[in-house]
């Protein structure tokens, strides 16, 4: 598969292809047809076998979680310890701030984040119920001393595991 396509094209088959894997990560069916063809889509519509077609073979991820997993702007990071890792890769739990080992870039509450273990790789993806001046203050610390450190508790997780995805 190419990369960068052609004058007459918008990309490369390479990137219709990563396209269609992200589509078939929410459960979507993909066909890639040549849209010089007469009457392409209505006739795909009508059931014509026209191009290739891509067949989602995965469950349908919440729509909420596949935008986290492909946002691409991650506003910036929190490095994670290897227990925390396995709270959530294992055990499907929220990330808590006792199990931040560090903060990275400048992010509000709401924004998406990355959680990077301790070798340096990505593990999830979520929207964190605090700011990075916030979570630069409470991490390594136990939920019951945010409201101390803090003034007030917003949540008792950095990112609750319904706003939470692995990646």
């Amino acid at each position: 598969a190419g990369g960068a396509g052609s004058s007459l094209g918008r990309g490369g088959m390479l990137t219709k292809i990563l396209a269609a894997k992200r589509a078939a990560h929410s459960g979507a069916n993909t066909v890639i047809a040549s849209g010089r063809e007469a009457d392409v889509l209505v006739r795909l519509a009508g059931g014509e076998a026209i191009g290739t077609q891509l067949i989602a073979r995965t469950a349908r991820m919440a729509a909420r979680k596949q935008w986290m997993a492909d946002h691409l702007q991650v506003r910036g990071h929190v490095v994670i310890d290897a227990g925390a890792v396995e709270k959530l890769t294992a055990g499907g739990k929220s990330l808590l701030p006792i199990g931040v080992t560090d903060v990275q870039g400048a992010f509000a509450r709401g924004e998406v984040i990355a959680c990077v273990g301790p070798d340096g790789r990505e593990v999830a993806r979520g929207l964190t119920n605090y700011s990075s001046a916030e979570t630069k203050l409470i991490h390594r610390k136990p939920s019951a001393e945010i409201e101390t450190v803090l003034g007030y508790m917003l949540e008792p997780e950095l990112i609750h595991r319904d706003n939470l995805v692995l990646v």
